[in-house]
C-alpha cells in the first residue's frame, strides 16, 4: 500500500487547523454524514399512554423500546459511526469523502467492529467505575482503536494494543483536544445550537487528523510497527 504522506504534526494547535481546513473544505458533505450519523445516535419514540391503556401494556411497550434501543446501540451505531471515522479520515487525508463508507462495515469487517465496540465499551465503563480517572486515562489511551479498526481492519486485541502503543507519549495532546472539544460545542450551541453541527464536524476532522499525525510520525521513525 502506497505511503502517505502527511506534513502536519500530532498536536492540539495543527490538528485543529488541519480539522478546520477540512471544515471548509468539505462542509456540506461532513453535515450530510454527522446528521446521518445523529440518526443512530439518539434513537428515541414516544409511546402515548390513553386512558384505556393498562400499566402491563406501558410496560411492554417500554421493555420493547429499551430492547430495540439496545440493539440498534450494540449492532447498529458502531458500524455507521466509525465508518464516519473513517469519512472523516479520508478528509483529513485530502481525499475526497466516499459516503458509502457510513454503511461499508454492515457488508465487509462487520463482526469486528462489532465485537471491538463492545469490548471497548465494556474496558472504559469499568474504568469509570474505578474513581472516573482510570476510565479517562483508558478513553484517551484507546482513542485510536475505532481509526485502526475501520482503516487497518485490525482485530479487536491487535487495534486495543496498538491503540496504547500509538498514544503512549500524546496523552496530554489527547486530553487537550477533547477540553477544546468541550469548548468548541458549547460554541456551537451558544451559535443558536445549529452552530453545534460545525463544531461537531471540527472535532471529528480535528481527531481524525491527529491520528494521521501520529500514524505518520511513528511511520517516520519506525517506532512501532503497525499491520496494513
Amino acid at each position: 500500500m502506497e505511503t502517505i504522506r502527511y506534513f502536519h504534526q500530532p498536536t492540539i494547535s495543527e490538528s485543529l487547523g488541519n480539522g478546520w481546513y477540512v471544515l471548509k473544505k468539505h462542509f456540506w458533505w461532513l453535515l450530510l454524514v454527522v446528521i446521518i450519523t445523529s440518526i443512530f445516535d439518539g434513537p428515541s419514540a414516544k409511546y402515548t399512554y390513553d386512558s384505556e391503556g393498562s400499566i402491563l401494556k406501558a410496560i411492554g411497550a417500554a421493555s420493547l423500546l429499551i430492547g430495540f434501543g439496545t440493539l440498534i446501540f450494540l449492532l447498529v451505531r458502531p458500524v455507521v459511526s466509525w465508518g464516519a471515522k473513517r469519512i472523516f479520515l479520508q478528509c483529513a487525508r485530502n481525499e475526497n469523502p466516499n459516503l458509502s463508507y457510513l454503511f461499508a462495515g454492515f457488508q465487509h469487517n462487520y463482526f469486528n467492529i462489532v465485537l471491538t465496540n463492545l469490548l471497548l465499551t465494556i474496558i472504559i465503563v469499568a474504568g469509570f467505575l474505578f474513581l472516573i480517572l482510570p476510565g479517562i486515562f483508558l478513553a484517551i489511551r484507546l482513542v485510536f482503536v475505532p481509526y485502526l479498526v475501520v482503516d487497518k481492519e485490525l482485530e479487536p486485541m491487535k487495534a486495543i494494543e496498538t491503540s496504547w502503543k500509538m498514544t503512549s507519549g500524546y496523552e496530554f495532546t489527547i486530553l487537550g483536544m477533547a477540553l477544546m472539544s468541550i469548548f468548541i460545542v458549547i460554541i456551537g450551541l451558544i451559535c443558536l445550537v445549529v452552530g453545534v453541527f460545525p463544531a461537531i464536524i471540527w472535532i471529528n476532522s480535528s481527531f481524525a487528523s491527529l491520528y494521521q499525525a501520529v500514524l505518520s510520525k511513528i511511520k517516520e521513525n519506525s517506532e512501532v510497527s503497525i499491520e496494513i
